[in-house]
C-alpha cells in the first residue's frame, strides 16, 4: 500500500479517470465504504445518531453520500452544514431521506450543534480533506472547538474523521489548535502522508484505508510504502521443510560491556527468533560467561577486555575473522563509545581488507561513528543504520528536533548521501534505501519506549538479513514485525510497562502469522 501526498492522491484520481472511473464514481464508492464502516464499529446504525459535518468540497460530497447510506439503513442523521457552498445533488438525496440540516449560518454561537453532539452515537468530520490546512477560518474554529469540547466529557459519541482530520495538512502533518479530534480516521483509497507524521498523527486515531474503487496499478511509481501485511509477507524468506541451521544463515552480534550486558544478548535473541539458524555473539570475556547462562543457544567468541569491562581494541582480529564467517551481523548493541571501543570498531568494520558481511549498525556503533570524520567512504560493507533521532543528529551535525521535524526527508538524504540502508526509529518508523525506496511504519506505540527494544530490532534486522534478504527488505519486514509484536503487547496490557524481552517470546507467532495471511 501506497501513503501518499495531496498531490499524489489528486494523480491517482487523474489516473482513474484516465482509466474510465469517473469521479462520481470514486464519489460513490467512497461514501458506501465509510458508511459501511461506521455501521461496524457502532454494531449496527438503526436509530442511532449520526452527525456528519459537512463542508463544500468533495470531502462533504463523500460525507452525504455516507449519510445517505447511514439513512436508508435506519440511522437517524442530522447534516451540519459548516458553510452556503455544497454539492447540491448529494445534499438533496440527503433532504429526500429527510435527514436533519441544520445550517452554521444560523447557529453562531453552536448550540444546536452541541445539542446534537451530546446525543449523538458517532460524529463524522467530512469538511475539507486534503484540502484542509492549519489556520481555520473564524467560522470553522468555534465549530471544531465545540466539537473538542464534546471530546472531553465522560460520556461522549466515536469521533471520526473521513480520510483526514479537519485542520491536519495532509502533507506536512501539521494541525490547527482547533483540529478534529479523531478516534478514527477513514482515509479514502490511501493513507496521506500527514497521518503518519507528528503533531498530526496524535489527532488522527485508529488509521482504516477504505477501497474506493481505484483501478489497480494506478499508484505506480508512487515512492513511498506503507508497512503493511500484504509488503511484509511478500518480502519475508520460505521455511522450506528440508531446511536446516545451515539454509537460514548465522549472525554474529558484537557488542557488549560489563555495564551493559542484556544488549548483546537481546540482540541475539531477537535474531533466533525471527529464524536465523545459528547466532554467535563477540563480547568482552565477562559479558561472555554472563550471557552464556542467559541465552544457552548462541556460540561464544570472548573477547579481551579493557580493567572497565569494555572491549580492547586489540581483538578487533578475532571478530573480523568471526565477521568473515557470518552470513550477516550486528554490531554495536551495549559496545560502550570509551577508546578502546572506538578503536576496536575502526579496526573492526573501516580498515582494509574490505568487509562484505551485510552490517546492522547499532547504538554505540552509530555513536562512534558520529566522532570519525568521513566515515561513510570508510565503510566497505554494505548496512543498515538503525538511529533513533539523537543518534541520527549526532550523525548529520544537526540537532535531534530538527531531524524530526522532517523524518522522512531525513532518513532518504541519509541513506543517499551514505549509500547505506537508513532505519530511523521512533513513532512511524522510517526505512529509506540509497536508490529511493522508502516506507513508513504504520506504528506509533509508547510501550515501544523502554530500554533494549532498539536491541531487539537489531536482532530481528540481522536475523532476517541473514537468511538471505536484501538489506531494505530486511529492514522494512524487521521494522514491522518488531512493531507488529509490540502491538500485540499493547491489546492485551497497555500502553507502558513493556519489557523489551516481552517481544521475544511474540516474535515467532507475528511472523508465522505475516507469513500465513
Amino acid at each position: 500500500m501506497k501513503v501518499v501526498t495531496s498531490e499524489e492522491m489528486r494523480l491517482l484520481e487523474s489516473r482513474a479517470a484516465d482509466a474510465g472511473v469517473s469521479a462520481e464514481s470514486l464519489m460513490e464508492s467512497a461514501g458506501l465504504a465509510v458508511a459501511r464502516s461506521v455501521a461496524r464499529r457502532l454494531d449496527g446504525v438503526r436509530s442511532k445518531r449520526i452527525v456528519v459535518l459537512v463542508g463544500p468540497g468533495n470531502n462533504g460530497g463523500d460525507g452525504m453520500v455516507a449519510a445517505r447510506y447511514l439513512a436508508d439503513w435506519g440511522a437517524v442523521v442530522t447534516l451540519y452544514m459548516t458553510t452556503a457552498r455544497r454539492r447540491e445533488d448529494k445534499y438533496e438525496e440527503c433532504r429526500e431521506r429527510r435527514c436533519r440540516v441544520v445550517e452554521a449560518s444560523e447557529d453562531l454561537e453552536c448550540w444546536q450543534l452541541e445539542s446534537y453532539l451530546s446525543l449523538a452515537d458517532l460524529v463524522l468530520d467530512a469538511v475539507l480533506g486534503i484540502g484542509a490546512h492549519p489556520g481555520l477560518d473564524p467560522i470553522l474554529r468555534a465549530i471544531f472547538e465545540s466539537v473538542g469540547q464534546m471530546r472531553m466529557q465522560p460520556q461522549r459519541p466515536l469521533f471520526a474523521a473521513l480520510d483526514l482530520p479537519t485542520g491536519l495538512d495532509a502533507d506536512t502533518g501539521e494541525c490547527d489548535e482547533a483540529c478534529f479530534p479523531a478516534d478514527m480516521t477513514l482515509a479514502l483509497g490511501a493513507p496521506k502522508v500527514g497521518l503518519l507524521q507528528f503533531p498530526g498523527a496524535g489527532h488522527a486515531g485508529e488509521i482504516e484505508t477504505l477501497h474506493i474503487g481505484l483501478p489497480q496499478g494506478v499508484d505506480a511509481g508512487l515512492p513511498l510504502d506503507l508497512m503493511d501485511t500484504a509488503l511484509s509477507r511478500s518480502l519475508l524468506p520460505p521455511r522450506h521443510a528440508d531446511g536446516h541451521k545451515g539454509s537460514f544463515g548465522s549472525v554474529l552480534v558484537v557488542g557488549g560491556h560489563r555495564r551493559y550486558v542484556g544488549a548483546p544478548v537481546l540482540a541475539s535473541s531477537s535474531a533466533y527468533r525471527v529464524g536465523a539458524g545459528l547466532v554467535s555473539l563477540a563480547a568482552p570475556e565477562s559479558v561472555s560467561r554472563i550471557a552464556a547462562a542467559r541465552l544457552l543457544e548462541q556460540v561464544h567468541v570472548p573477547l579481551a577486555e579493557t580493567p572497565d569491562g569494555g572491549v580492547a581494541g586489540e581483538s578487533a582480529g578475532i571478530a573480523r575473522e568471526a565477521l568473515n564467517e557470518a552470513s550477516a551481523a550486528v554490531v554495536g548493541p551495549g559496545l560502550g563509545t570509551g577508546e578502546s571501543s572506538a578503536a576496536f570498531l575502526r579496526s573492526l568494520v573501516l580498515t582494509e581488507p574490505a568487509v562484505h558481511t551485510p552490517l546492522v549498525l547499532d547504538a554505540d556503533a552509530l555513536n562512534i561513528l558520529a566522532n570519525i570524520y568521513g566515515w561513510p567512504s570508510m565503510l566497505s560493507a554494505p548496512a543498515v543504520l538503525t538511529p533513533h533521532p539523537g543518534e541520527m543528529g549526532r550523525l548529520l551535525g544537526r540537532a535531534a528536533y530538527e531531524v524530526q521535524e522532517d523524518r522522512k526527508g531525513a532518513a532518504a538524504a541519509s541513506a543517499e548521501l551514505w549509500g547505506q540502508v537508513v532505519v530511523l526509529k521512533g513513532a512511524h518508523t522510517v526505512v529509506a534505501a540509497p536508490d529511493g525506496r522508502i516506507a513508513l511504519s504504520p506504528f506509533a506505540n509508547p510501550a515501544l519506549a523502554t530500554a533494549g527494544s532498539g536491541d531487539v530490532l537489531a536482532g530481528v534486522i540481522g536475523g532476517l538479513l541473514a537468511q538471505g534478504m536484501d538489506r531494505y527488505e530486511a529492514a522494512v519486514a524487521g521494522v514491522y514485525l518488531h512493531g507488529a509484536a509490540a502491538e500485540r503487547w499493547r491489546a492485551s496490557n497497555g500502553s507502558s510497562g513493556m519489557l523489551a524481552s516481552d517481544l521475544l517470546t511474540l516474535l515467532p507467532r507475528v511472523t508465522e502469522d505475516t507469513r500465513s495471511r
